[in-house]
């Protein structure tokens, strides 16, 4: 792709991984991995949302790879990972059971971190046999289970058919995105951030989200549109923490209060005010404490030895 897919100074550019890896998933998807931080360190697992990469966790590998061992994946048709005719959430499922398999020791776990539709993954791999030896405990970020479409507010007209069906229209768009321009970063504000996000913040999710083919965008879109995962949630029987922006258009905080009512094992709800959806680049700090007191409290160190299931 042409035009640059991240930032590449300040907070928010990627940093450089220890190591890269690939993780086939069961329809044999190579899913691109990498590996931040000290081998023997608790393991932190991140799962970004749609139209992201693991560019969007920048800032929290940043910070926590100074004492952790940071695993960062590309979703499927996301960054460096190909498209895949199988688009859904068990598609997502699988792949999160790759990843963890091939990155993490047998009897090791650690805390999973997922934002939006990388929340989704995580509560779609909830009964899974790998995910439920690997997870210590859980983080869900502006993200939801069900009714995606009829909730969002992005869209500024009352509730209701006509919103759910412009909604669906403006998600669902086949129209490339373009190149990053002043427009468009205002778009991409209004959509996915909250007011006072400053412009370095925007800047960075712009660049993550134009690289976004929109043959991939167009696709997941039409998941999401039909997602129902509220099985997902009852089965997520790990400790699991939940952040929302109150000013998150996509996924309101109407959503974070639905999932913390039916998990059975949630540990709190926090919600940032003034904060839109792309929670771990607007609020890196809170995000970033969540996890690292998750570690704290569920995981210990795990002497690490690199699974035969691992690729170059």
């Amino acid at each position: 792709m042409s035009r640059l897919t991240h930032v590449a100074s300040g907070p928010y550019a990627p940093p450089v991984a220890a190591r890269e890896l690939t993780a086939l998933s069961a329809d044999g998807t190579p899913l691109h991995v990498e590996v931040h931080g000290p081998e023997q360190a608790p393991a932190v697992v991140l799962a970004h949302g749609w139209t992201c990469s693991t560019a969007f966790w920048a800032a929290q590998i940043r910070e926590l790879a100074v004492d952790h061992r940071v695993i960062a994946y590309d979703q499927r048709g996301h960054g460096r990972t190909p498209a895949s005719p199988a688009c859904g959430t068990d598609a997502l499922a699988d792949d999160l059971e790759a990843v963890l398999a091939a990155t993490l020791a047998p009897g090791e776990r650690a805390v999973i971190a997922g934002h939006s539709m990388g929340g989704m993954t995580v509560m779609a791999a909830a009964g899974r046999p790998a995910f439920r030896a690997h997870a210590a405990a859980v983080l869900l970020c502006s993200t939801g289970s069900s009714r995606l479409v009829a909730e969002s507010t992005v869209l500024p007209i009352g509730p209701g058919r006509v919103r759910t069906w412009l909604t669906r229209r403006v998600l669902g768009s086949r129209a490339p995105l373009g190149p990053v321009t002043p427009l468009a970063r205002r778009i991409l504000k209004y959509a996915t951030m909250g007011p006072a996000s400053d412009p370095h913040m925007v800047e960075a999710c712009a660049r993550i989200v134009h690289a976004c083919p929109r043959t991939v965008r167009h696709a997941w879109s039409a998941v999401l549109d039909g997602l129902d995962l509220d099985h997902g949630v009852r089965e997520l029987r790990v400790p699991t923490e939940v952040v929302v922006g109150t000013a998150d258009r996509l996924t309101p905080p109407v959503h974070a209060r639905s999932l913390a009512a039916a998990l059975p094992r949630c540990t709190g709800v926090t919600e940032l005010p003034g904060i839109g959806h792309m929670t771990p680049v607007e609020a890196p700090g809170p995000v970033t404490g969540k996890i690292r007191d998750l570690v704290t409290t569920h995981v210990t160190a795990h002497t690490h030895a690199v699974p035969a299931e691992e690729s170059a």
